[in-house]
């Protein structure tokens, strides 16, 4: 599994409940700007339309530069397509319909020759659950500091 592209922010941001795996519908040109590593997950996020498909908006993918384009406009933010299962969209569903949930995309990374999504089922942090997570990860890390010092 190589990782393209990591979104770090939506662990600080949000709490992860599940994160699903999902496929994406990508042109010719658009996955080899994935494959040279030019994805920004920043700002992007899953919506789900009135057909019952999942969506990812706000990706931003840069053109090809070597790609001939035949109408010579490309929206380098277009939404594209996820691929999922029945299930688990009906899942995503209701849990979206819940107060409180988002879906976003935590890294794209290759699996084979498949270009995959991790969506995450997040709800947002509150300033102070912020803070709280800070202030568990420094002692961790003095603790841990602490104990490679005995050894």
């Amino acid at each position: 599994m190589k990782i393209i592209a990591n979104n770090k922010k939506v662990y600080n941001d949000y709490t992860v409940e599940k994160t699903y795996e999902a496929g994406i519908v990508l042109k010719g040109s658009e996955i080899k700007s994935v494959r040279m590593g030019k994805v920004s997950l920043l700002d992007s996020y899953g919506k789900l339309n009135s057909k019952g498909e999942i969506f990812i908006v706000n990706m931003h993918i840069s053109k090809y530069e070597n790609a001939h384009s035949v109408e010579g406009k490309y929206d380098e933010r277009a939404s594209r397509k996820l691929l999922l299962h029945k299930l688990e969209i009906k899942r995503i569903k209701e849990a979206l319909q819940e107060k409180g949930y988002s879906l976003v995309p935590t890294k794209i990374y290759f699996k084979g020759n498949y270009v995959k999504v991790e969506l995450g089922l997040v709800k947002g942090k509150k300033n102070y659950d912020k803070r709280h997570a800070l202030k568990e990860k420094t002692q961790k890390r003095e603790v841990d500091k602490m104990l490679k010092g005995r050894v």
